[in-house]
């Protein structure tokens, strides 16, 4: 049975999520659009794992 929702991650919103990385706003809408970086809709809203963003900042840094 595969796991739907685990509480331990930690899910960051546009604004969050640019902040952490250092971006607009607008990258991140298209970067998500690009599926770039996965993320999830949850009541009109876009999330973003921070494991996801992690590994996303990684890769530029490599």
């Amino acid at each position: 049975m595969a796991v739907l929702w685990d509480a331990a991650r930690e899910l960051l919103t546009v604004e969050e999520a640019a902040k952490y990385l250092g971006v607009k706003q607008s990258a991140i809408y298209t970067w998500a659009w690009r599926k770039t970086i996965p993320s999830v809709r949850m009541d009109f809203r876009l999330l973003f794992d921070r494991d996801d963003l992690d590994k996303l900042r990684g890769e530029s840094l490599s």
